[in-house]
């Protein structure tokens, strides 16, 4: 268990670049909430090769680590445990400092994507499809394999990335069949639509939205809505956005690093609308 909430805790969020990251704005809000006046919460700018002599700095009154890219691989040799969720996929986005001093990588990522999904009324489906084949590609398969039963098509570039969504998919025990970007437009007339990939990849798939799309899941927050998410909620199709995911796991962040559940939800994504709308 982590500190009493009486204890002046610290935790952090890193990676490289790490300036755009709402994480601080959300967890405080959380702090707020809960009534955590001695918690702060900030943000460092963390490369893979400055990641071990910034855990040898760390000292007792850490609580936990949030991470982002590039550092979700890179810090699995420096903790003590993983959970199964975050070696499912290799990656951990988030360390626990325990009272006696262990250090366990979580990953949040996934059940924050099936939470997301669940807020919006998706709990299963019986196939869905993924844009893109990076790292937030294989945490969507992770996802899918809790909630998907039957197939997943991964839209991808390049023979190599679909050799590995393949790869994920036997090892995750999802059933992929992968396609070629080309393709694309094909992938909207899916029951779940999972979008991964960087800002102004999908937009030119906009104008293929179908006239009764099912339900959106768009990783992306800013510039908010894609779009594809706009046009996809102009037929009057569900949406889910990357604010839902960051939102979700930030949630299960803080009640990991405080022991503290449940964590204020509400609370923590007016928090993010509001950074959102003055940027």
């Amino acid at each position: 268990m982590p500190a009493r909430a009486t204890d002046a805790r610290r935790a952090a969020v890193l990676g490289k670049p790490i300036a755009h990251s709402l994480s601080p704005v959300l967890h405080r809000a959380a702090y707020d909430e809960l009534g955590l006046t001695d918690w702060s919460y900030e943000r460092f700018e963390v490369d893979e090769a400055g990641l071990p002599s910034f855990f040898e700095k760390l000292g007792p009154e850490w609580a936990g680590l949030s991470l982002t890219m590039p550092l979700k691989r890179a810090v699995i040799p420096l903790v003590d445990e993983i959970s199964e969720t975050a070696a499912s996929v290799d990656a951990v986005n988030t360390v626990v400092f325990a009272e006696d001093g262990r250090r366990i990588g979580d990953n949040t990522d996934i059940p924050g994507m099936v939470a997301a999904l669940r807020e919006h009324g998706i709990e299963q489906v019986g196939s869905a499809a993924i844009l893109g084949a990076g790292a937030t590609a294989s945490s969507a398969l992770a996802a899918l394999a809790r909630i998907c039963t039957g197939e997943v098509v991964a839209y991808v570039r390049s023979e190599a990335r679909a050799a590995e969504m393949r790869q994920w998919g036997e090892r995750l025990d999802v059933e992929v069949r992968t396609a070629d970007w080309a393709d694309a437009e094909q992938a909207l007339r899916a029951p779940l639509v999972i979008a991964t990939t960087p800002a102004g990849t999908t937009d030119a798939l906009a104008a293929a939205v179908p006239e009764r799309p099912a339900t959106l899941f768009d990783v992306l927050y800013e510039p908010w809505p894609t779009e594809l998410a706009a046009r996809w909620s102009m037929f009057g199709g569900a949406v889910v956005s990357g604010l839902d995911l960051l939102v979700h796991q930030a949630v299960l962040q803080v009640e990991r690093m405080t022991g503290r559940s449940p964590a204020p939800l509400d609370a923590m994504r007016r928090a993010g609308e509001k950074a959102l709308a003055a940027r």
